[in-house]
């Protein structure tokens, strides 16, 4: 085996297990909501999610992963590029989650991206308009959710508004399992392709894969498709019980009719997300739609102290994760590994 070949292999090997990060990181996402208003066990939970994280290949296309893998100016990419913005998507993420933050494994791989570029070719070997795009829905994401959250909540108190608490219970922990499920299926779809993107820049780089043309990315290999599905299904198997606890718990109260209006706004926001071509954050985009659905019944349900925490470390991520990839670009400089 070549030396090529091996740093290759390393780097499919690193953007897995970041895959898996994600997936342990952003279980809570997927099955906050549910475990929260106890429609399912936090271990049943865990596989219910996983299982459609990984079935979501084939729902959605390749767009996002495309996206990805054109972020930055392709004469620039090596493996050592892609090594050093996966330690600060990785690195990033086991902080916050040691932290119990929720924050966005997306924008943590963009940061890593961001930073790396920047540090070895400056600013214009990013692609502004994707970067300028991917900005933008920081803040359209998690507005979407919550907007959507607020409607759906409304329109079902409005539909149910007479029906007995404990019937409506009923009822909706059944509908949990849709929504859940739905949900799960755009996280896995949105987010899978993150690091599909990044393997398909590596491959592109070392010659083993032709890259996009008339400015679409690069075709997708299906052994790369399986195994980013099979990676952050693992993951969110894994579970990050810590963020579970911030997200299900602490920023408001759910019963099971909030918990389905939060995840199927969630969902809907990531079908558009992904349908576009847009990385969003799963994290901000369930985050909005659970303050949301929280501030239906009562603005003061929702823990804005908690909340305002959570945005912070949004604020941090995109900037915390570059530092650490250019920091990882000047020490593999200095330890003489080609950058």
């Amino acid at each position: 085996m070549t030396a090529a070949n091996a740093g290759l292999i390393a780097i499919i090997v690193l953007a897995l297990g970041f895959d898996y990060i994600n997936g342990f990181h952003d279980a809570a996402n997927s099955i906050a909501t549910v475990v929260s208003t106890r429609v399912l066990s936090p271990k049943v939970a865990v596989w219910w999610a996983a299982a459609f994280n990984f079935i979501a290949f084939l729902v959605f296309n390749e767009e996002v992963a495309g996206s990805i893998s054109k972020g930055i100016s392709p004469g620039i990419i090596t493996l050592g590029v892609v090594a050093a913005a996966l330690v600060g998507a990785i690195v990033w993420d086991i902080l916050t989650w040691w932290l119990a933050l929720p924050t966005s494994s997306s924008h943590a791989l963009l940061g890593g991206m961001a930073g790396v570029a920047i540090a070895k070719a400056g600013f214009g070997a990013l692609d502004l308009h994707f970067f300028a795009r991917t900005g933008l829905f920081i803040v359209v994401s998690p507005v979407l959710g919550m907007l959507l959250g607020v409607v759906l909540m409304n329109v079902v108190m409005r539909i149910f508004g007479d029906t007995p608490q404990r019937k409506v219970d009923g009822g909706f922990r059944k509908m949990q399992l849709l929504s859940a499920a739905l949900y799960s299926l755009g996280h896995g779809g949105n987010d899978a392709q993150k690091t599909m993107g990044i393997i398909c820049a590596a491959l592109v780089a070392t010659g083993n894969l032709a890259a996009g043309t008339h400015g679409k990315g690069p075709h997708v290999p299906i052994w790369v498709v399986l195994a980013c599905h099979t990676a952050i299904g693992l993951g969110t198997l894994s579970g990050g019980w810590r963020i579970v606890k911030t997200m299900g718990m602490k920023i408001t109260k759910l019963q099971p009719v909030g918990g389905f209006c939060a995840e199927t706004a969630g969902a809907i926001t990531l079908f558009l997300a992904t349908g576009l071509g847009i990385p969003v954050s799963t994290t901000h985009t369930i985050t909005g739609a659970i303050v949301g659905v929280g501030s239906v019944r009562k603005f003061s349900a929702v823990r804005w102290g908690v909340a305002g925490r959570i945005v912070w470390a949004w604020v941090l991520t995109v900037p915390g994760a570059a530092a650490i990839s250019a920091l990882t670009f000047y020490l593999l400089k200095l330890a003489k590994i080609p950058v």
